[in-house]
């Protein structure tokens, strides 16, 4: 019996697919192994408890006095800074949990307490312009 002449290229064909194809999906990240998956599932987690937490935070240096000096000094200090700030504040520590601050709570918590400051002083610095 006599092979077809296709069946041997047809056969390569597979053979060589079935390689490349993998490994076109691994260099390009659309195949990614098991450990792969699980550590960008975590960060993704990880991502969502934070800026699922922010409000809270934020919400703790609400309802903490804020005295001009307080504000100043935040304001004074560096971002990387800032996240020690709030750490040490307490703010980034959540009511009912461990004791100990969440450093990626406090840089997100942080970001956010001085941008809505910087709202704070250009709303009243416009409203300074137009009473003058």
């Amino acid at each position: 019996m006599q092979a077809r002449p296709w069946l041997k290229p047809g056969l390569k064909g597979i053979v060589i697919g079935g390689l490349a194809v993998p490994i076109a999906g691994l260099v390009s990240g659309w195949l990614v192994f098991g450990g792969t998956a699980e550590s960008r599932a975590q960060a993704r987690a990880d991502t969502a408890v934070v800026q699922a937490l922010v409000p809270i935070c934020v919400a703790q240096y609400g309802a903490e006095v804020a005295t001009a000096a307080k504000i100043a000094e935040f304001k004074a200090l560096s971002p990387y800074q800032r996240t020690d700030f709030v750490m040490k504040a307490g703010w980034a520590t959540m009511p009912g949990g461990d004791d100990k601050p969440n450093a990626a709570l406090a840089s997100a918590c942080s970001l956010v307490v001085a941008a809505a400051m910087d709202k704070a002083t250009a709303a009243s610095t416009a409203a300074a312009a137009e009473a003058n």
